[in-house]
């Protein structure tokens, strides 16, 4: 019997560990405000999407496309990524400056896209509390040029570290404005339309999350939206706390909700396989034991 397919990441990768982290709901919540600073990347959104309709929708699509490439098979991964390229090919969208038309699947746009990302999983991962070392962090950004070829990028000119991801924002931060767009994005998030009968609902279980997701953001982006955010210590304090309450659900539990790519891996890999911290912890661990290369 041949082995089973690990796909890109495996669980010997970083990747592995952290996208089974329940704060990456969070996460996803923050790589959607930065993403909207960028005016053209905002306006191929909101022109080709159907986000104010089903924003639940094209959360659990970007969910299921991430859960794709981190859990499933490589032949998995390469539909999914092959599926978003040709929908991208197909699509243009009109600077809101200049009215000229530009096609989405522009390198410079699908890199912010990608940075934006992987900037908000890895930020909200470890200032939630997940082990990362600096070693682990830089090769997390590192594993997911993988997500970014399978988007149309030349994994070459994607940033392979956390430094090179720091000179990125450096250099695109010009770029960035709170627009008509944005700030769009930004009410949406903050009072997504529910029927009346979920709107309590909504103010006690999204509310945090959008305002947690808000508050992790950097301070340029607190600049450009005018909108304030807590203290740093109060946002890193109620991003540990909700780490915390969050992983105490039972993984089997969490793991039910859609789309479910991580109980399919452990069925294909075994239950070694599952996502821990607690196996980035142990590898720290042992690589920095005296006497380790």
């Amino acid at each position: 019997m041949s082995a089973a397919d690990p796909g890109f990441y495996g669980p010997a990768s970083v990747t592995w560990q952290c996208h089974g982290d329940p704060v990456m709901w969070i996460a996803g919540v923050r790589a959607l405000y930065l993403q909207a600073l960028h005016p053209r990347a905002v306006r191929a959104v909101l022109e080709n999407s159907d986000f104010r309709t089903d924003a639940w929708g094209r959360l659990l699509r970007t969910a299921d496309f991430v859960g794709t490439v981190t859990y499933d098979t490589t032949d998995a991964a390469e539909r999914a990524g092959a599926r978003v390229r040709s929908i991208h090919r197909s699509l243009s969208a009109t600077d809101p400056a200049t009215g000229e038309r530009f096609p989405v699947d522009d390198p410079e746009l699908l890199l912010w896209v990608h940075c934006a990302q992987i900037d908000s999983f890895l930020h909200v991962l470890r200032r939630s509390g997940v082990p990362l070392t600096p070693a682990q962090a830089d090769r997390y950004v590192d594993e997911n040029r993988v997500n970014a070829r399978l988007v149309g990028l030349d994994p070459a000119g994607v940033p392979a570290g956390t430094a090179a991801l720091a000179a990125y924002f450096d250099e695109v931060r010009p770029e960035l404005a709170a627009g008509p767009d944005a700030r769009a994005v930004d009410e949406f998030l903050r009072r997504p339309p529910v029927p009346p009968l979920l709107v309590p609902g909504r103010n006690v279980l999204w509310r945090p999350v959008a305002a947690l997701a808000y508050g992790s953001l950097p301070a340029y982006a607190h600049q450009l939206y005018g909108r304030p955010a807590p203290p740093p210590r109060t946002v890193t304090r109620h991003l540990r706390l909700t780490g915390t309450l969050l992983r105490s659900i039972p993984a089997g539990l969490r793991w039910q909700l859609p789309p479910g790519h991580i109980l399919k891996a452990i069925q294909r890999m075994g239950p070694g396989s599952r996502p821990s911290a607690y196996t980035l912890r142990t590898s720290a661990a042992i690589l920095d034991r005296p006497g380790r290369a």
